[in-house]
């Protein structure tokens, strides 16, 4: 293991344990915030994701958002991701990794992208889970046109710098229980 996977992978577990503890609090009114942030991208493709164990839910957010809501399905390791129409009635079954996803329906081309992570810090960079899913797809959906990218977390997850690699994506916002940040390249 290189240097730097082995201090993401120390980085990782201390952020699995702070988001535990946070999520064990509540979110407060994280969803409320993200909700009335959205609602300026009225209209507008958005992707969330369906939350697992402990990461907080996007869902009031992404059931409220008045245009096409979609959620992440993974199609092969190395590739980046596509996303599937939701809505809070839509049939959902188990996609890779245990996330569930919709049974059928169009895809979404997202034009923001409410991102889920392990740690965030103040450069507006985000610690995921490894796989570079999220990395890559912003990567191809900003090559194409302008991607806003929505960090979504607890503040206990924040760190004083995520180690971070050429490949790894900026976030433009941060949502969390204490409110909205922005981040400029």
């Amino acid at each position: 293991m290189s240097d730097l996977a082995s201090i993401k992978a120390q980085a990782r577990q201390a952020a699995f344990a702070r988001r535990k503890q946070a999520f064990a609090q509540g979110q407060g009114q994280a969803a409320e915030i993200l909700a009335d942030y959205l609602a300026q991208h009225s209209g507008k493709p958005l992707a969330g994701y369906m939350p697992m164990r402990t990461e907080i839910s996007p869902l009031p957010a992404m059931a409220a958002h008045l245009g096409p809501v979609g959620v992440p399905v993974i199609l092969g390791a190395g590739q980046a991701l596509k996303f599937r129409q939701w809505t809070p009635e839509a049939e959902m079954v188990p996609g890779a990794f245990g996330a569930l996803i919709p049974a059928d329906g169009t895809w979404v081309a997202p034009l923001i992208v409410i991102v889920p992570l392990l740690a965030f810090d103040g450069r507006g960079f985000r610690l995921g889970y490894g796989g570079g899913f999220y990395d890559r797809t912003l990567e191809a959906l900003r090559a194409k046109r302008p991607t806003l990218a929505v960090g979504f977390a607890f503040a206990a997850q924040e760190v004083e710098a995520v180690p971070i690699e050429a490949t790894d994506q900026r976030l433009d916002v941060l949502i969390s229980e204490d409110g909205l940040r922005l981040f400029s390249a």
